[in-house]
């Protein structure tokens, strides 16, 4: 259960970092309640995972899922640049997560 919960801080790290490009856009009362959600369910999510995964590797698995995935809504949504290079080294940051799992 607390790789679901580490998944599950992640995806909503992702959407609060969707949230941040949103209140730049728009500033309203919704999306700063879905932002400030957002990352709270995110930590919350990786207290819940900390309880039993070891700090680095929590951190890591978290912060990979949040970078890959707001590098990835950036492309998606936002028309970012969707270059080989680019998204090979995302992949590498999602390979890497995935990797410390098998390890921890």
């Amino acid at each position: 259960m607390d790789w679901v919960y580490l998944i599950l801080a992640g995806l909503f790290e992702m959407a609060g970092v969707g949230m941040i490009n949103q209140w730049n856009q728009k500033r309203s009362a919704r999306v700063l309640l879905f932002l400030v959600g957002s990352f709270g369910l995110s930590f919350a999510f990786l207290a819940l995972a900390m309880m039993t995964l070891p700090m680095g590797t929590a951190y890591a698995v978290w912060t990979g899922i949040g970078a890959s995935g707001g590098a990835l809504l950036g492309m998606i949504f936002y028309g970012e640049a969707r270059d080989t290079k680019r998204i090979l080294f995302i992949a590498l940051v999602l390979v890497s997560a995935v990797g410390l799992k098998f390890v921890s």
